[in-house]
């Protein structure tokens, strides 16, 4: 039985961050450090037409100033391939400083570099730049008559259409039929911490300090671009302040701190102004997705179509995979998703916190819900008559799924059985009251072709151990979770081991994103330190002077660092005590885990369901929530306490996409017009309801090795679906675009 994983352990980590020890990469303060700040285009297309640094270069403190003109020129230009399977993974396909061109507003096209971050800022002003501004396209609407239909997106993993069965017959057979279209705001990530990179060169080595979710990822990068052997880089990053996708991908300013260290010759640190993390690391791109629905009059599904329109950079066939699993969470034989992109003066869009689920199951739950009204049904009662119960575009078993338990445990949590199913039909006082609900979903990552994920464990005389692994703790509680894993792995108390991470020099793994870091890490500790323990037990059976000497294996159990046999207690020894008999200060144990890839007969998925009460006032369209309630079945749950923050933290993100959360465009100046946490919506504590988690335990025996899935997407998807469902039951109202404005209920 284990001892300590699936415990709601207090985080290892907490002490250092609420004492303000913990130092993330931003802070990193070395000697003579310098300090590279950014100059972005001011036009979205055209060229450069001239460059005045003289000013800027003659002010005090300034060391150099970048641009075209001076920087070298990157090595290679890696192919652009999402950062979860361990090669480079450049954000975009494309370079800045390397020509006069300018693709978007923002984009890089001077560096100043100062022995202050002051100075650097003042000296930045003082450079004059002109550009030959040429037409530029940056919205949908601008672009939707140039729209084409890409082979493939996201990295070239997801093709550009998926056909199952034949929707058009789906669609003409069907009692009842639905077409709707659901309009979505680009979003941008807010992290506290903004993208920031320090870079050190000693002697032909480079080490970054980077704000990263993948040290590995920001390694490869960089070696690529900088032409250099990965041996030659060493990545350090200790705490990340926040990241939601932003830094899964390696942006060009981590390379460009590199360049500008190596020019100066002492280290520099450049960090992102928040203005800059809206045009420097990718954003969640402006959307319209048209969903089409049949369904017999007993409330079954005969087929769904679901394309999406948005636009994308202008070198890269990018966009979320919104798609990607609305034609397997019902049980529908007639599917088609069609993905159309527009090239556009922006970057190249990326992650965001449940890329593709959390905007394309918006869209599906919302049809899916205005369809069971249609019909006659109870919106959960027509999700369990769909229910599917294995892979519809597959064919293949789940490997594990626990929605029905979902749906019960979540409608329980949030009395959706009392609900009047008649919508305006519930008052509180002067406000309109609704309830609503919504499927969660989310991709456990496949991996084909992925590196082997690696852990080393070391036990000493005195009967500690340290784990490590170069993964790195971006705020999930991976540091606290991993602990846990070896201390059962060992059979050791949680005190008497430490996780070390945040380091290239320790053995790899994957960046931690796609709600696979716990899933990659988990694996690799497990595989180490049980590895590491079945070796101390062999070595107490073969040895002479142990009271173990001459047991069978399987009958020999470690509890405290002390090998005993289960049907004797009182025969055997601890961990140090046969160390120190053979004269042994440690030892250890790597653990290797090569991930299965896609060909394991199963379709691996998390699932959960989200339920909400609104309160919207009759008169002035205001929006409350005052309840959420959640219940997800990720596998096995490493850490109770940690999990539940992870999902609340993604409901609470799932109500600023319904509510807050949008990023507009002026197309007359191909600018974002609200880059900043003054202008750009986000929820604070007033905002906040009361939020209810439940988790439902299913055991996994495909996945990884100890079933766990993983819960930093799925507690956003269905958030906003959930909420403009219960909008609907208060109001009688359906908004079909996010963020819900007031203008869109008066």
């Amino acid at each position: 039985m284990s001892a300590a994983i699936g415990r709601p352990v207090d985080r290892v980590d907490g002490p250092r961050k609420v004492t303000g020890t913990a130092r993330y990469s931003a802070e990193i303060a070395l000697p003579h450090m310098a300090h590279a700040v950014i100059i972005g285009a001011l036009v979205p297309s055209g060229r450069i037409r001239a460059i005045d640094s003289r000013e800027a270069e003659r002010a005090d403190g300034v060391l150099v100033v970048l641009t075209h003109r001076n920087l070298p020129r990157i090595a290679s230009q890696p192919p652009l391939f999402p950062s979860l399977f361990g090669h480079a993974a450049p954000g975009e396909t494309f370079f800045p400083m390397q020509d006069e061109t300018v693709h978007y507003a923002g984009q890089p096209v001077a560096i100043v570099v100062a022995d202050s971050l002051e100075r650097a800022q003042h000296a930045a002003t003082l450079v004059r730049i002109t550009y030959e501004e040429t037409p530029s396209l940056t919205t949908l609407e601008q672009g939707r008559d140039q729209a084409y239909e890409p082979q493939r997106i996201f990295g070239g993993l997801v093709p550009g259409r998926v056909v199952h069965g034949d929707v058009d017959a789906g669609l003409a057979h069907a009692d009842v039929r639905l077409e709707s279209t659901y309009r979505f705001a680009a979003n941008h990530h807010n992290p506290i911490e903004t993208g920031a990179t320090t870079a050190v060169w000693d002697d032909g080595q480079l080490t970054l300090y980077d704000s990263t979710m993948g040290i590995t990822a920001t390694r490869l990068t960089a070696a690529a671009f900088l032409g250099l052997s990965p041996t030659k880089i060493r990545v350090v990053t200790h705490f990340v302040g926040g990241a939601f996708g932003s830094k899964a991908m390696v942006w060009p300013h981590v390379t460009l701190a590199a360049f500008a260290a190596r020019q100066v010759g002492r280290p520099v640190r450049l960090a992102l102004t928040r203005e800059q993390m809206f045009t420097s690391c990718g954003h969640r791109e402006e959307q319209e997705q048209y969903v089409a629905l049949g369904a017999s009059q007993d409330g079954r599904l005969t087929a769904i179509r679901h394309h999406k329109l948005s636009p994308t950079s202008p070198f890269d066939d990018w966009a979320e995979p919104s798609l990607g699993t609305d034609g397997q969470v019902y049980a529908c034989p007639n599917y088609e998703g069609i993905y159309r992109l527009i090239r556009s003066n922006t970057m190249t869009p990326t992650f965001t916190r449940a890329p593709g689920e959390a905007t394309g199951m918006f869209a599906l739950e919302c049809a899916v819900d205005e369809l069971a009204y249609e019909l006659g049904l109870d919106p959960l009662e027509f999700r369990l008559r769909n229910h599917a119960d294995v892979d519809p575009l597959s064919g293949n078993p789940w490997s594990s799924k626990g929605l029905r338990e979902c749906y019960q445990r979540g409608a329980e949590r949030i009395g959706w059985q009392g609900r009047n199913p008649v919508p305006r039909s519930t008052r509180d006082g002067h406000w309109l009251i609704g309830l609503g609900m919504a499927t969660a979903v989310y991709p456990v990552p496949a991996f084909p072709g992925l590196q082997p994920q690696r852990a080393l464990a070391r036990l000493y005389a005195d009967g500690t151990a340290v784990v490590q692994c170069g993964t790195q703790e971006i705020g999930t509680g991976v540091a606290t979770a991993m602990t846990q894993v070896a201390a059962d792995g060992l059979g050791l108390p949680l005190d008497r081991v430490r996780f070390d991470l945040g380091d290239t020099e320790l053995p790899n793994t994957s960046s931690a994103v796609g709600s696979a870091g716990a899933g990659l890490v988990s694996s690799a500790v497990h595989i180490a330190t049980t590895t590491l323990r079945v070796q101390l037990v062999a070595r107490a059976i073969a040895d002479a002077k142990s009271p173990l000497h001459g047991a069978d294996p399987g009958a020999v159990a470690v509890r405290d660092g002390r090998m005993a046999l289960r049907d004797q207690p009182k025969v055997g020894e601890t961990y140090g005590e046969l160390l120190k008999r053979n004269y042994l200060e440690e030892v250890n144990a790597l653990g290797t885990w090569n991930p299965t890839g896609a060909d394991t007969g199963f379709t691996q998925m998390t699932f959960g369901a989200q339920f909400a009460e609104v309160a919207v006032d009759a008169d002035l369209g205001l929006v409350r929530v005052r309840r959420m309630a959640g219940a997800f079945a990720p596998g096995r749950v490493l850490n109770a306490k940690t999990a539940r923050s992870q999902l609340m933290g993604g409901i609470l993100w799932g109500l600023g996409q319904a509510l807050l959360e949008g990023t507009l465009m002026d197309s007359r100046f191909g600018r974002w017009t609200n880059a900043s946490l003054g202008d750009y919506l986000v929820p604070v504590n007033a905002d906040a309801p009361d939020v209810d988690v439940e988790l439902v335990e299913v055991r996994d025996e495909i996945v990884n090795p100890l079933g766990v899935k993983g819960v930093g997407e799925i507690g956003q998807v269905g958030v906003a679906a959930a909420i403009a469902n219960a909008v609907f039951h208060a109001t009688g109202r359906r908004v079909r675009a996010l963020p819900i404005r007031i203008e869109d209920l008066l």
